[in-house]
This record gives structure tokens, C-alpha cells and sequence, in this order.
């Protein structure tokens, strides 16, 4: 399998962009990791960074795609960004989302873990297949029936979140159970909070149907983020991953990148 990788990450209208992202690969893997400092928490932009750099550290270490491999990656962020909470006054209760990604590029495999509302969105033939489900609030309302999913963007609750990293006593992350069988032309979306919330499924669907690249689709995106967002908006960051089947091939190895 082999992947072509595109990224963006933008302050909004904050002077400080809390979002982190990193991806690092081999000849048989490639790991995707964006992370956003947790509303209403000081220290958001250290914990997402800290986040990014341990998770990627781990599979340096341990490159393996699978769910024990995944759990063990989160924890490690985890426990950074705990141990972290007792060096300064300023992030003594720093938190973070995180979303990572695992592709067995040589067998053609991809499992996904996350904390928090930081999403994941997998398209095939331009249409959704598998999303992550947010760790919010607002999300329980529209699991429980009191809120329609289409109005879950528009919720004052929206960015109350029941689970983060940086909590001492509780991690309990959402992990994929089985490996999803990646297929050519398959695409992955990973997105913060600020970019998925001005962006229905609907319409991402629509655009990717339009876009000549997933490049290109992935621009549009970010000119309908500016088109609808508002003065003071959040940081949005996103990384889309293209798959495609290539014969005799593997992805080359890459170097680790780490970035607001």
C-alpha cells in the first residue's frame, strides 16, 4: 500500500495554535497522530506537543499497528502529559484530544484509537465508512436521544468533553477492536474540533466527489472552514491520508515531523 500524506494546521482567529500533528514511517508502517489542547485548560499547546512526541517516540521504538500497540502509545502520552501537570503553576491541569492512526502498508491494514473530540473519517468511493465517536457531553445527548446528530454542531454543550489526556485517574481510550481492511483509493480524514465543526459529513462527501485530488479536496475543506468561521475562531488542524495499491512497492521510510 502505498500513502500520500497532506496536512494543515492554522491558529484560526487565536494567537496561539494549540493543535499538534506528527507522522513517522518505515517500510512496513506509517503512524498519524494530531492532537488539540483541551478547552479551558492552561498549558493546551504543551500537552498537545507532548502528546505528539511521545506517541511517536513509542512507535519508533515499537512499530507495530495493532490495538495493544495503540493502547500502549496512548498511555505513554498520557502518563507525559501527568507527569508534566506537576512542573509549572501553568499546566498543573493541561489536557489534550488525540487521534492516531496505524497503517500496515504491507499488509494493507489500519487500526485507529483516540481520546476525545478529535475525529477520525474514513471515505470510500467518496462516501463515509467509519468515523470515530466524540468523548463528549454532547455526543451522550445524541447517543441518548435528546439531540438530533445534525444538531450536534450548534450545541453550547459541544466542547464539553467526559475524557482527555492529562486525567491522573481515569484513561479509558477508544480503540478500533479489529483491523479495518484498507483498499485502494480509500482516504482518511483526522481533524480537530476547529475544522470538523464548520463541515458536515454531507458536504465533505460532496466535496470529495468534486475534488480532482485529495490535496486539492483537502483546500477546499479549509476555504469552507474560512468561509463559515468567525472572529476568534478555534485553531483547526487536519491531515488527510490517500491509499493507494502499488505493486512491488512499499512507502519509503520517513523522518518523524512534529508541528503546531
Amino acid at each position: 500500500m502505498e500513502l500520500e500524506i497532506f496536512v494543515l494546521s492554522k491558529p484560526g482567529g487565536r494567537t496561539i495554535n494549540e493543535d499538534a500533528y506528527g507522522v513517522w514511517s518505515n517500510s512496513s508502517a506509517c503512524f498519524c497522530v494530531i492532537s488539540d489542547g483541551a478547552g479551558g485548560h492552561q498549558g493546551g499547546e504543551v500537552a498537545s506537543r507532548l502528546a505528539v512526541k511521545h506517541v511517536l517516540e513509542w512507535f519508533y521504538k515499537t512499530p507495530e499497528a495493532g490495538t495493544q500497540a495503540l493502547a500502549a502509545a496512548l498511555k505513554s502520552a498520557n502518563d507525559a502529559i501527568v507527569e508534566g501537570q506537576w512542573h509549572s503553576p501553568e499546566t498543573s491541569d493541561m489536557r489534550a484530544t488525540i487521534l492516531v492512526l496505524a497503517i500496515d502498508t504491507a499488509h494493507a491494514t489500519a487500526t485507529w484509537a483516540h481520546i476525545g473530540d478529535t475525529r477520525l473519517y474514513c471515505f470510500r468511493r467518496q462516501r463515509i465508512i467509519a468515523q470515530t465517536r466524540d468523548h463528549s457531553v454532547v455526543q451522550q445527548m445524541v447517543d441518548a436521544g435528546y439531540i438530533e446528530p445534525q444538531n450536534l454542531r450548534a450545541s453550547p454543550s459541544r466542547n464539553a468533553l467526559f475524557a482527555a489526556l492529562g486525567d491522573p485517574h481515569t484513561f479509558s481510550p477508544s480503540i478500533e477492536a479489529t483491523q479495518f481492511r484498507v483498499r485502494d483509493g480509500d482516504v482518511f480524514l483526522l481533524c480537530t474540533d476547529g475544522f470538523w465543526e464548520y463541515l458536515d459529513e454531507a458536504q465533505m462527501e460532496q466535496l470529495l466527489t468534486q475534488a480532482p485530488s485529495p490535496e486539492a479536496w483537502l483546500r477546499q475543506l479549509e476555504s469552507e472552514v474560512l468561509k463559515r468561521g468567525r472572529a476568534g475562531q478555534d485553531n483547526y488542524s487536519a491531515l488527510v491520508v490517500s491509499c493507494t495499491e502499488a505493486e512491488e512497492k512499499t512507502l519509503m521510510p520517513g523522518a518523524s515531523a512534529v508541528a503546531p
